[in-house]
């Protein structure tokens, strides 16, 4: 089993990514062989269910189902009943709409103009307001999933054309979204106004790929070619042609600055910069800013790794494997009781007693969340004999609530609302503890200090400045999309 983030499912302490998408168009009979490789590679992104659907010219067929992708599409078998040139897939986990297979997509709909098959990406944060609308107008609902509020707008618009009645719904929509669209017709990718979400171009010989992260090209062997840019739509027909579209007008893009502390693949390249080279440098800054005197850099594997690179050759202090992880412990491993459960941390990770024995520690980690791992972590490095443990974290605190697509605590249980950072460094029991700056994160990541006015990237987690409405949240009626500058603060 592939256990990427291994602290989640104890603690519930790290941000669960939102999901992942995958489609590929005109690729002979690979196409959903390719897309379940494509989905192994953004397994991370997702690892409570997966599905694929395809298209065979006539016919569209759809496999789903609880669990990775290994498990639902590793044979023969399960690839053959998914047939066709055009392809497309979804790895989840569940943000809105809950659990359960009836919301695991691609969703599937018959429509007027034909099938319409919707893999998402994000999250609509008008959808509960929307769907009050549509059931009042008739609207029967198969989901609980905000997705399918889209198919619903789809279906009732009344403008001619598939691509012009989803341009339609989607003005009505607010919030985060990257789609990937299967119809008679072909293949539409589109990523949300401001860019949120994030959604890659590439190719396959004659074929066009999508996906959520570039890392999927490279398992796939295709050519990343271009980021899909906020607010476009792309549509590939049968053909080959590829037709761009911008039917949102221009807005200043605000992608989640997330996808580089954690969410991405460190081999991936977002918003035109290696995801690695961006966590070094996020701990290169994190060493300027909060330098302290010891004798080891220790990452938390694995997402650490880089940050803890990064500060290290900026400190000049040596970086070391004080903690080792093992790769064989499942994320669904039975927990029989709370002493088990809390055992979970020296099950996954144990200290590395003759490096760090005697020694003082910097600890380096991406975020903290709840601060229950934080705590045992440090635990742990004082169990095995360190001195001193001085934890550096490579992101400013998070102190709110995503309402993107990303699974965040309620804003109570996260530490960072409810606590300043030197309350934090006793409630996990450190010498020391330091943030990077939003400032200096937006440096690391090859932007200028942050602009207050208009910020260049979604940070609402670490700021509470949300980049558009958030009509559910506030128990509005929903009047369609509403992008106000400068951005909604929510305390």
């Amino acid at each position: 089993m592939i256990t990427t983030h291994p602290f989640y499912d104890e603690f519930g302490d790290k941000l669960r990514e939102e999901c992942g998408v995958f489609g590929v168009v005109n690729a002979g009979d690979d196409a959903s062989a390719a897309t379940a490789l494509g989905l192994h590679a953004l397994q991370h992104r997702g690892q409570e269910a997966v599905g694929i659907s395809s298209f065979d010219g006539t016919q569209f067929f759809t496999r789903r189902g609880l669990g990775h992708v290994a498990e639902n599409f590793s044979s023969p078998e399960s690839i053959a009943e998914l047939p066709g040139h055009m392809a497309s897939g979804h790895v989840r986990y569940s943000t809105t709409g809950g659990a359960g297979l009836r919301n695991v997509q691609p969703l599937y709909a018959e429509l007027a103009s034909g099938g319409f098959a919707i893999a998402h990406n994000g999250n609509i944060s008008n959808a509960q307001a929307l769907r009050s609308e549509l059931v009042e107008k008739g609207a029967i609902f198969q989901s609980t999933s905000d997705t399918e509020v889209i198919i619903h707008l789809v279906a009732t618009s009344r403008y001619p054309t598939l691509r012009d009645r989803l341009v339609d719904a989607l003005r009505l929509v607010e919030g985060a979204y990257a789609l990937i669209v299967m119809t008679p017709q072909g293949m539409i990718a589109c990523r949300d106004p401001l860019g949120i979400r994030p959604l890659q171009m590439g190719r396959m010989g004659d074929a066009v790929a999508f996906a959520s992260e570039t890392v999927a090209f490279d398992i796939v062997g295709a050519q990343f070619e271009r980021q899909v840019e906020p607010g476009e739509l792309i549509e590939v027909d049968f053909e080959g042609k590829v037709t761009s579209f911008r039917p949102f007008g221009d807005h200043p893009s605000r992608p989640c600055i997330f996808e580089h502390v954690y969410f991405s693949r460190p081999d991936s390249v977002f918003d035109g910069r290696s995801v690695y080279e961006a966590r070094k440098a996020i701990g290169t800054q994190l060493a300027i800013e909060s330098p302290v005197e010891a004798d080891l850099v220790v990452p938390v594997p694995d997402s650490g790794v880089p940050a803890a690179i990064g500060y290290a050759q900026e400190s000049g202090l040596p970086f070391e494997l004080g903690i080792i992880r093992s790769h064989y412990v499942g994320r669904t491993f039975i927990q029989p009781s709370d002493s088990a459960r809390h055992s979970g941390v020296r099950r996954k990770h144990n200290a590395n007693r003759g490096l760090v024995e005697g020694k003082r520690i910097v600890l380096i980690d991406d975020s903290i969340v709840r601060g229950t791992t934080s705590m045992k972590i440090v635990q742990m490095m004082r169990d095995a004999g360190a001195v001193e443990v001085h934890f550096r974290v490579a992101s400013p605190p998070t102190a709110h609530s995503c309402y993107y697509g990303v699974d965040t605590p309620e804003r109570d249980k996260l530490l960072a609302a409810r606590m300043d950072v030197e309350p934090m460094r006793s409630h996990i029991k450190a010498d020391s503890l330091a943030f990077v700056s939003i400032d200096g994160l937006y440096r690391a990541v090859g932007h200028k200090p942050r602009n207050s006015a208009c910020p260049q990237f979604c940070d609402a987690c670490f700021t509470g400045d949300y980049p558009t409405s958030l009509t559910d949240l506030r128990g509005e009626k929903s009047e369609g999309a509403q992008l106000s500058f400068p951005v909604n603060k929510v305390a």
